[in-house]
């Protein structure tokens, strides 16, 4: 198989390489991503894929659409989650998609799977949500037959945001804040796992519609920060701030930094109280969820892997 991986030098795409490496190892990859650091350290984790780096947002002069010649699958990964240019949303999370979806309609390109997001059923309202649920319909009206996917939160290897920020936080101070009581919902969700899913996906084509990838267990924030914190072995002080505190906090580290690792509206998202639903995707997928501290200790832990750092 031929697998196209738009924006799959995050997160995802690099442990669904990891992921099909290991059980596809015949198959070839072709990664087009945008963010030059992160290519160039995929590229010495996994010297056999095939990484480009080019802007998803323009075919004039880019070598990718040719490229997509006898794809036959493509996992959709592009994606703006925190920025503070409001831009930078519509370019990668619609123009992206629009341009994508016209070279794999051009190229016959047979089977889609759409890495969505949990927010898209949200009660946050921002940039990154409104335009992943522009994205996810687009996605819907212009593919039938296609896989949609929407994991909560995740973490694992290669996090350059979100648990491996925190992680690294952690690790580096000897306080570590937590807005408000912590008390809110969390159902995160390991991404070996849902790379698992994905490649169910992939190896089955009768699969399609829409699946909530929810974690299998429920755990308020607090109690989530104090298992990060052991499966890292930090010794930092877990402090409470007010909400509001937080927020402001926030605003001032945007102004130092274009692209920071947890914004203000992902605070707001976090103390929101959503909590998702749980369909049994385990059997759906035949996809074992591995438990939550299991699932800290592999991506903490692993000799290999877990000392990798993404830049951003």
């Amino acid at each position: 198989m031929k697998l196209f991986l738009p924006g799959g030098a995050g997160l995802v795409g690099l442990n669904l390489i990891a992921v099909l490496q290991q059980d596809h190892p015949d198959w070839q990859l072709l990664v087009v991503d945008k963010k030059a650091e992160a290519l160039e350290a995929g590229r010495k984790l996994f010297p056999k894929v095939n990484f480009i780096c080019e802007d998803l947002t323009s075919s004039a002069g880019n070598s990718w659409p040719a490229l997509l010649e006898d794809c036959d699958a493509c996992v959709m990964l592009q994606a703006e989650i925190g920025n503070t240019d409001a831009r930078a949303f519509e370019r990668n999370n619609i123009t992206t998609t629009q341009l994508v979806l016209a070279e794999l309609k051009r190229h016959h390109v047979k089977r889609l799977v759409h890495i969505s997001s949990s927010v898209v059923n949200s009660v946050a309202s921002d940039l990154y949500t409104s335009t992943k649920r522009r994205q996810e319909q687009m996605v819907a009206e212009t593919w039938p037959g296609v896989v949609i996917l929407r994991p909560t939160l995740m973490f694992g290897w290669f996090d350059r945001k979100h648990m491996g920020w925190l992680a690294r936080f952690m690790k580096r101070l000897p306080l570590f804040p937590i807005p408000g009581s912590g008390r809110f919902i969390r159902q995160p969700l390991y991404v070996g796992d849902f790379c698992r899913v994905i490649q169910s996906c992939l190896e089955n084509p009768s699969l399609s519609g829409s699946y909530n990838i929810t974690g299998t267990e429920r755990i308020s924030y607090i109690s989530l920060m104090r298992q990060l914190r052991a499966a890292v072995g930090a010794r930092t002080w877990i402090i409470h701030l007010p909400i509001p505190l937080f927020g402001w906090l926030l605003q001032l580290w945007a102004l130092v930094s274009r692209q920071p690792a947890f914004t203000k509206d992902q605070l707001k998202a976090l103390t929101a109280g959503d909590q998702f639903e749980l369909i049994d995707w385990p059997t759906i997928f035949s996809v074992p969820a591995t438990p939550l501290a299991t699932a800290l200790r592999i991506s903490y832990g692993d000799p290999h892997f877990s000392e990798v750092v993404i830049p951003f």
